[in-house]
């Protein structure tokens, strides 16, 4: 009974995914002719072109290359040869992301990501008080270990995506991922998250990579020796979470996501963590269990 019980269930976790792609593709389909079913407001157009390039508000974050002139030094206050580097390549990045889209993945993309890495920026970023709040993607390689549901949503570059970090209530650490498809539409997934400030015990290393009767569902996971930091001797530079509840909110009404994350069975396949490889008060670098590495600006 138990084993045709988890068939069952697996058969309607697949049935849920599929139909969840079938819909996106519809998203799309339908903005393709300005007409989206997600846009409940009347100011349409305005809504549409906050979402068309979510790219577009980085400008706002672009800053001049930073003078070394003695004027310079003089209004903004002294400032280091590191902070002027990072800053540099930060803005660096962030143009030569703002030339592609979302998903691009040009040589001086990786070359900048790997040098702001190199110059680490803030010491143990998973539990500096900066990593918390906002913070908005600009770009992700979206591997092809990700689930097939995060690859659509990322794919769709028209939407903005988010993802927010901060305590509940009882001080447990969250990690939020926001799809916004309009103003009033969303699609919230909600991780509990672990770090050495705020440990959470039922966050035990992830045992298996997560394909389910060998397909990639839910995305394929580093483990073992695979899933080790790539810099090691970076002490607290890792967020652990396991994925807890998921909605689709549409103004005052949600539909849930259409995964079980919380069944006993599932939940060493929805652990995961991000390693952050760069923080600044402004932008982060961060490198998923699946191989995707994310680049996000604070809000």
């Amino acid at each position: 009974n138990t084993r045709n019980q988890l068939k069952k269930m697996m058969v309607a976790v697949l049935l849920s995914a599929a139909t969840l792609l079938i819909y996106l593709q519809e998203i799309d389909r339908c903005e393709a002719y300005a007409l989206s079913p997600l846009t409940f407001t009347s100011s349409t157009t305005n809504t549409k072109a906050n979402n068309l390039n979510p790219l577009s508000r980085s400008k706002a974050f672009s800053v001049k290359m930073t003078s070394t002139s003695s004027a310079d030094s003089t209004s903004s206050g002294a400032v280091s040869d590191d902070d002027n580097t990072n800053k540099f390549l930060e803005d660096q990045l962030i143009r030569e992301i703002e030339t592609g889209n979302r998903l691009g993945s040009s040589s001086n993309v990786v070359k900048f990501i790997e040098q702001l890495e190199e110059c680490r920026g803030i010491d143990r970023p998973a539990v500096s008080d900066v990593v918390e709040g906002r913070w908005r993607l600009i770009h992700t390689t979206n591997a092809s270990t990700s689930s097939p549901i995060q690859r659509k949503a990322v794919d769709a570059s028209k939407y903005a995506i988010y993802q927010d970090i901060k305590p509940d209530n009882n001080n447990v650490l969250i990690v939020s991922q926001v799809v916004k498809f309009s103003n009033d539409a969303e699609l919230c997934v909600d991780a509990l998250a672990s770090t050495s400030s705020r440990p959470l015990p039922e966050l035990t290393a992830r045992e298996e990579t997560g394909k389910i009767l060998g397909l990639n569902i839910l995305g394929v996971s580093l483990v073992g020796e695979d899933a080790k930091p790539k810099f090691p001797d970076r002490s607290d530079s890792r967020i652990d979470f396991v994925f807890d509840e998921g909605n689709f909110v549409f103004g005052q009404f949600k539909i849930p996501y259409p995964v079980p994350f919380r069944l006993p069975f599932m939940r060493d396949n929805v652990k995961g963590w991000i390693d952050i490889t760069y923080l600044s008060d402004r932008l982060r670098i961060s490198r998923g269990n699946k191989g995707t590495t994310f680049v996000l600006l604070k809000e």
